[in-house]
């Protein structure tokens, strides 16, 4: 029998979606008063971490959030699609522990060897990508295989990332960011491509709609997710931006004509399923912002990138970190009225930081302070209302499946 204050290490979901909601509000935090040091013209005298804020800000919202996202939910889903089993408290406490000492090398950076840093940091994903690849290969399906690969370039963009703090290589670790938040993005465009019509399906089948359930466009599909996928290897490979611009066009339009046929309209009563819808439109919003700034210029990259990682990422990542608990645990598939809240800060999160630059130039920091609080806010929300269900009990012996 497990004790009761270890529950939160019983599974997957449990650890890494608890981990992913501290880290969010306190990399925001640490975020924020940096800004707010260096608005005010100070300077902190010894800093603890080894590279620029802006890099370590953008570095622990993909490979530590994010990652941790990916972490919790693959987990969490693999044992369902393979009827493997799930995942054993060592090994969620040993992969949440190197988790978070990835997270503390970084922020100790300046004291430490960048190669321990390097080491420290790059070892949970491989780790994690062992597990997931025995298990998929108890039963394998190839779309399910195949994201492996995401997780190896989600790997690829955090070693860019260390081979230029460790002096191996120059002027490679932005474009590891960029391709990092590419894997994250892909995966959206992949399981969120998947599960969003297949949850939509369920309930217009339980309202008696079969005649009107989500199209399926396989030409679509597969051309959104191609789309995707390729934006960040030819980002690794610094290719033009003209190349660049096209093929976030095509995955924004492709996703864009997926999108269309899933009836997001008919969710609106349902906040735990039009998470999910808002997360994708952010996806295709995303997509074509970036195709508007390197085929336009109209938009700056750094604008149109988090577009992509506040919207789409940020938005899909708190719609599954609410959904999955809840099936999991054997909890109705309805969430708190606060949580509903919640997404919609996230989402608006971004529209500030995105447009706020452009239509307030000159209040700069206030954009970002309102933003960030935003995002703050959100998080909040969730560990308020989720610390019980990821703490506590399952409310019965055999969790619900829905992941």
């Amino acid at each position: 029998m497990k004790k009761s204050g270890l529950l939160f290490l019983t599974a997957g979901f449990r650890f890494f979606f608890l981990g992913a909601s501290v880290l969010a509000i306190a990399t925001m935090a640490a975020w924020l008063i940096w800004l707010g040091i260096h608005a005010s013209s100070a300077a902190i005298s010894e800093p603890t971490i080894a590279v620029a804020p802006h890099f370590w800000h953008g570095h622990e919202m993909i490979f530590g959030y994010t990652a941790a996202v990916i972490a919790g939910f693959f987990l969490t889903a693999v044992p369902s699609w393979t009827g493997a089993p799930d995942a054993r408290m060592l090994f969620v406490a040993s992969t949440g522990a190197l988790w978070l000492a990835g997270r503390a090398a970084i922020w100790f950076s300046a004291w430490i060897d960048p190669w321990i840093v390097a080491l420290v940091d790059l070892a949970f994903l491989p780790i994690l990508s062992w597990r997931l690849t025995v298990n998929l290969l108890k039963r394998p399906k190839r779309q399910n295989v195949a994201l492996l690969a995401l997780l190896a370039l989600l790997f690829a963009g955090n070693a860019m990332v260390h081979a230029e703090w460790t002096g191996l290589a120059d002027d490679t670790a932005e474009r590891g960011l960029w391709v990092g938040l590419f894997a994250a993005a892909a995966f959206i465009s992949v399981i969120g491509g998947r599960v969003t019509p297949a949850f939509t399906r369920n309930v217009l089948i339980r309202a008696g709609e079969p005649e009107t359930l989500p199209a399926d466009r396989p030409l679509a599909n597969r051309t959104g997710v191609l789309a995707a996928v390729l934006l960040g290897p030819l980002f690794a490979f610094a290719a033009p931006e003209w190349l660049l611009g096209l093929v976030a066009l095509v995955a924004a339009l492709a996703n864009a004509v997926r999108f269309q046929g899933w009836r997001a309209a008919a969710t609106i009563g349902e906040p735990i399923l039009w998470a999910l819808h808002l997360g994708f439109a952010l996806l295709v919003a995303g997509y074509g912002l970036l195709a508007l700034a390197w085929l336009t210029g109209l938009i700056h990259p750094i604008a149109a990138m988090h577009g992509l990682a506040i919207g789409a990422v940020g938005c899909m990542t708190l719609a599954m970190m609410t959904r999955a608990p809840l099936g999991h645990t054997g909890r109705p598939l309805r969430v708190a009225r606060p949580i509903a809240l919640a997404y919609l800060l996230v989402a608006s999160a971004m529209i500030v930081r995105v447009a706020g630059p452009e239509l307030f130039s000159g209040f700069y920091y206030t954009v970002m302070f309102v933003s960030g609080g935003m995002w703050i806010a959100a998080f909040v929300i969730y560990l308020a209302v989720y610390w019980p269900v990821l703490t506590g009990p399952d409310t019965r012996a055999k969790p619900a499946r829905d992941t």
